[in-house]
């Protein structure tokens, strides 16, 4: 069973729920993000907190 739940928050590719399991990832600030976007904005997020700047 194949059914939408959204779409991704940056490149707005639809995101399925797929045999029960959520082909994506739930922020707690309650955005859906694709696997290859998310990957991409925790990257970025991490970097930041790495290199702060004053």
């Amino acid at each position: 069973m194949r059914e939408l739940v959204g779409s991704c928050k940056d490149c707005k590719k639809e995101i399925y729920c797929i045999d029960g399991f959520f082909n994506g990832v739930h922020t707690d600030e309650r955005e859906i993000y694709c696997f290859e976007c998310y990957d991409c904005v925790k990257a970025a997020i991490s970097n930041e907190k790495e290199n702060p700047q004053s």
